[in-house]
């Protein structure tokens, strides 16, 4: 599926979401927590996926937020199906904590789901319950819009002549220490460029590759085995003392920061549960800063698809020491928030559509010819 680029909101205009759950508490709950949101209107509802999709050309939404486990059609044929009809809507799943929630989740973003929030537990009040709504899937659906608040103008999209953009084999600037370790921030629409991207790394690729991808527990180990059935190279959910090892993909876990120390000429995980950075744990920060206290600047950061700015900071970090920095292009990010961020800061040495970062990371790590790589792409 192609990538939907962000939106301008026009003055006075709101973002039209249809709420699909087969339960009228859920339905009722999400529509009030949405629309304490000024930007957004919830113009209809459906309690399944067939009713959902008789009703899109009536209510014309923008974004639907779509439940799994619905009678009659479920989440995933609805999505099917809209994915064909109307490429252009935006779905945001809403699924259980559960490992077949999540499991449900991963295959919803496999088919070209945008984004999903997990549905909160039946502890606590409806106040609780709102709040945890309000804060979890208000900014889902915000993060595919450039909106203009009172008194505050919209900063125009960045030009592509503004960008660094290296769409050749020939960067601008590279480090002058060759990389010993890849590390890889991703959020919004991350299951789906990691399953694109890192099954083309080779079985011989030789440095070790370190994921921060923004997931709940459950949700991280069932990426890191859906990847590891598709790549060329191991894949793990990384644990407590693992080693950093040449060849291998390991996964932060969810609600750990993934950090890394070196001792006795070895390279080992260390795992924390320290505040959240830029509200997510894990945190790309956390594990950029950490590395580059460790590598200096033989480290190679990617930076892909993803809400927020987390990575920022530690990509600065990682620049001061010398490493160099790849970001995912804006058209093929589902949003681009956080390359958008490195780019926009000047610290990224090449911005590149998802199909041409493993290309160039081969090319810098010389796995590859140059020509070679880009033929085969282009």
């Amino acid at each position: 599926m192609a990538a939907l680029n962000q939106r301008f909101l026009q003055p006075g205009e709101r973002i039209r979401v249809m709420v699909v759950d087969d339960s009228v508490v859920i339905r009722r709950l999400v529509t009030l927590a949405l629309e304490q949101e000024p930007l957004i209107q919830v113009v209809g509802t459906a309690s399944n996926g067939s009713i959902g999709l008789q009703r899109i050309p009536q209510y014309n939404p923008d974004v639907i937020t779509l439940d799994i486990e619905m009678p009659d059609m479920d989440g995933l044929e609805m999505l099917r199906r809209v994915r064909r009809e109307y490429p252009q809507l935006r779905v945001i799943m809403f699924s259980t904590l559960t490992e077949r929630g999540a499991a449900k989740t991963l295959e919803a973003l496999s088919l070209g789901a945008d984004d999903y929030v997990a549905k909160m537990s039946n502890e606590g009040s409806l106040d609780v319950s709102m709040t945890r709504l309000r804060e979890e899937m208000i900014p889902k659906i915000l993060q595919f819009y450039r909106v203009s608040r009172p008194g505050q103008v919209a900063a125009p999209p960045i030009s592509r002549a503004e960008m660094p953009v290296v769409r050749t084999p020939h960067p601008v600037q590279r480090s002058k220490e060759t990389p010993r370790v890849l590390v890889i921030g991703v959020s919004t629409g991350g299951p789906t460029a990691l399953g694109t991207m890192l099954p083309q790394l080779p079985a011989d690729f030789r440095l070790p590759v370190l994921v921060v991808q923004h997931m709940p527990a459950l949700f991280t180990r069932l990426l890191a085995e859906r990847l590891n059935s598709i790549c060329q190279l191991s894949v793990g959910e990384a644990t407590q003392g693992c080693p950093v090892e040449e060849g291998r993909i390991l996964v932060a876990p969810g609600d750990f920061h993934m950090r890394v120390e070196s001792s006795d000429g070895k390279v080992r995980v260390l795992l924390d549960q320290s505040p959240r950075q830029n509200s997510c744990r894990p945190a790309v920060d956390a594990l950029f800063t950490s590395i580059g206290e460790v590598y200096g600047g033989a480290v190679l950061a990617v930076i892909l698809t993803g809400m927020g700015q987390d990575g920022l900071r530690g990509t600065e970090i990682l620049k001061a020491h010398g490493a160099s920095v790849l970001a995912q292009d804006e058209a093929s990010s589902v949003v681009w928030g956080m390359p958008g961020a490195v780019v926009n800061a000047g610290l990224a040495d090449t911005v590149l559509p998802l199909d041409g970062v493993v290309p160039e990371i081969l090319r810098i790590t010389g796995k590859r010819e140059e020509g070679t790589i880009w033929r085969a792409k282009h």
